[in-house]
């Protein structure tokens, strides 16, 4: 099966291959849309099972990519890399620069930034060549490591849905559990935790588990039953596919708001399924997007205070979106991504102009 036959094809506008013997590296580089925009997107480092499920990763975080920036309101188009192997074992520092000549054969039709198994000392060993990339601690420069800014826009994102459903945003009380308490999970734990919210958590990381344990005074659930704990809102802030036929019946919190990506397995159906439970989905992309908006602000040089309002915005982006699903009957993910696609068609129409 070509690229053209996956799943996951949407029209990209570029999927680009790479593989260096010397290294051992083998990544791919999809370009969903560059409308907005330089296509701009975290390289993901993952021992996956074969190329073929790299390659589908790569689609469809590229094409959510997309739709992120153009939520975010951001000049940015979608892309994404994936680089197949273990980060625990795997990753060297050789391997890093592999991977920044593939970015920078792209010649700026893609940045790249930081997504799992990366950190900021493998951005700056991809820096030493390329200088398309963005997302981690540069001298005299706005910006940084993303996730402290992902985690600000998820806290903003869960206000916004409590908001919607009890027509409050106060979170004292309320109960949130978390599936993940990894650098994003956790930091949006301690946001609701300073906010007054009750903490469920789990992860596979027992150092993870132990640290919100004993700073946040959360308690523990078992990671693959916690979606089914008795709260208010369900946190997934792991990696994604947390919604599908097991999970959704099981769920009993009335809104689900985490920052993992592609939450729904299939969102064809699961996005449905989710509404017709009545619970609240906030789409994944949408209120994910502080740590892309920090990467756009390192790019363009926007100021602190500016990245974290329009961080903030994304309670106000959410809102919007609640309104619009309840008003036509639609599933939350499904006008996200009708909004999200009339931005990058009308930007389109206005290029073509």
């Amino acid at each position: 099966m070509s690229v053209f036959e996956m799943p996951d094809y949407d029209g990209h506008e570029e999927v680009a291959f790479f593989a260096d013997k010397a290294t051992g590296y083998r990544g791919l580089i999809a370009i969903h849309d560059s409308t907005l925009g330089p296509a701009c997107g975290g390289t993901r480092m993952w021992a996956y099972p074969d190329s073929a499920a790299a390659l589908t990763d790569a689609l469809r975080l590229s094409r959510g990519m997309s739709y992120k920036n153009a939520m975010a309101e951001l000049p940015l188009g979608g892309g994404k890399s994936v680089i197949i192997g273990d980060a625990r074992t795997a990753k060297t520092p050789a391997l890093m620069r592999a991977h920044g000549r593939a970015v920078d054969s792209l010649n700026g039709r893609y940045i790249t930034a930081m997504d799992v198994g990366m950190t900021e000392a493998d951005m700056e060993t991809i820096a030493t060549v390329t200088k398309h990339v963005s997302g981690y601690s540069q001298p005299g420069k706005t910006g940084g490591d993303p996730s402290p800014m992902t985690a600000w826009g998820v806290f903003c994102g869960i206000k916004a849905a409590v908001a919607f459903v009890h027509g409050s945003d106060d979170m004292k009380g309320m109960r949130v559990a978390i599936q993940g308490v990894g650098n994003v999970g956790y930091d949006t734990a301690r946001h609701l935790k300073e906010a007054g919210a009750e903490l469920i958590v789990a992860d596979v990381n027992e150092k993870n588990i132990a640290r919100a344990v004993e700073t946040l005074g959360a308690t523990v659930a078992a990671p693959d039953t916690i979606h089914a704990e008795t709260a208010d809102v369900f946190a997934p802030c792991a990696l994604g596919a947390i919604l599908n036929d097991a999970t959704i019946p099981e769920i009993k919190a009335k809104i689900v708001a985490g920052a993992a990506n592609n939450q729904l397995a299939r969102p064809e159906i699961h996005g449905a399924a989710v509404t017709a439970r009545g619970i609240l989905y906030a789409p994944d992309y949408v209120i994910n997007g502080g740590g892309i908006i920090r990467v756009c602000g390192q790019i363009y040089d926007w100021s602190d205070a500016d990245i974290r309002a329009k961080t903030t915005r994304i309670g106000a982006t959410l809102g919007e979106v609640f309104a619009q699903a309840k008003r036509e009957g639609r599933p939350t993910h499904e006008v996200a991504d009708t909004i999200a696609r009339a931005r990058i068609e009308t930007a389109k129409r206005a290029k073509a102009a």
